[in-house]
This record gives C-alpha cells, structure tokens and sequence, in this order.
C-alpha cells in the first residue's frame, strides 16, 4: 500500500503542477481576449489543449492507482476520494500529510485557474454580446430609409455633393 500512496501523491504533483503553469497561461488569455489578438488567443488554446491531455492521461493514471488501492484494502474505489484517503491514514501520519498538502495544494491551484477561466468565459461572452450588437446595428442601418448603400449609390452620393454645394452658395 505504501507504494501505492507515493504513486498516488507523485501523480497528484504532477497534476498539480501542469494546473500551476496553466494558471499564468489563463492570465496571459485575459489580456489577450481584451486586446482581442485572435493569433495569440489560438496558440494559447493549443497549449491549453496539450496541458488537457497530459491531465487526462495523469487522470487516467490516479484512477487506477486509487483502484489498486481500493482492492488492497477492500473498499469501493468509487468511495475513495482524496479525503476519504487522508482520513484512513491515520495510522501513517506522515504519508497522510504528503497527502493532505498535495490535495491542498491542488484543490488551490484548481480553484484559481477555475476563477479565472470563468472570468474569461466573461469576457468572451461580453465581446460576442458586442459583435453581434455591431452586427444589428449595421443590419439597421442597412435597412434604413434614406441609406445610400445600393447599387446606384455612387450616383445617388454624386446628386447629395450637388445639393450640399448648392445650398452652401445660397
């Protein structure tokens, strides 16, 4: 079982770790969805994608670990979550607290880059609510009476400049 405790905790790091250098990355995302760089926001959402699958395949990882777990002690593997783990060490105290730091420590990092994800979510749904107001409002404008935007427009502007000169020499 103790093998299985630091597999646990070292896949727990890891994870830990990858979530830490996305929380920068999610930041820069902010910054970037408000100065609206497409070019920018696409490479950040590639790595976003490669940092998901290391997490994934680290996911897929610690499921098994908690399942060997779970048939060494025979428990449900479904009942063993982080806390429920820390709880039945209490006769190893030190990989108890590895545990519970590691657990900690990603409940944290897990939290932050959830706030600022859904910050961006925000801002993402604030530029769309934008875009499709600038669209409305041009379709408006194009439906208008009186808009020149037809194909004789260049003449109907030619006949607007002849009348303006002329009220301007009254």
């Amino acid at each position: 079982m103790a093998s299985l405790m630091e597999e646990l905790i070292s896949v727990l790091e890891q994870e830990d770790a990858i979530y830490r250098e996305l929380i920068p990355i999610a930041e820069k995302k902010t910054r970037v969805i408000i100065d609206n760089d497409l070019a920018a926001l696409e490479q950040i959402t590639e790595r976003e994608q490669e940092s998901i699958q290391q997490i994934t395949s680290l996911e897929r990882k610690r499921q098994e670990v908690v399942t060997n777990m779970g048939t060494v002690i025979n428990r449900n593997p479904a009942t063993l979550d982080l806390k429920t783990l820390v709880n039945l060490l209490d006769k190893q105290p030190e990989d108890q607290r590895k545990l519970s730091l590691v657990a900690d420590r990603l409940s944290k990092s897990i939290h932050r880059l959830v706030d600022v994800n859904n910050q961006n979510q925000q801002l993402i749904h604030q530029s769309m609510e934008m875009i499709d107001f600038n669209i409305n409002l041009m379709k408006s404008a194009m439906s208008a009476p009186g808009n020149n935007y037809t194909k004789n427009a260049s003449e109907a502007g030619a006949a607007v400049v002849n009348n303006a000169s002329f009220d301007a020499k009254q």
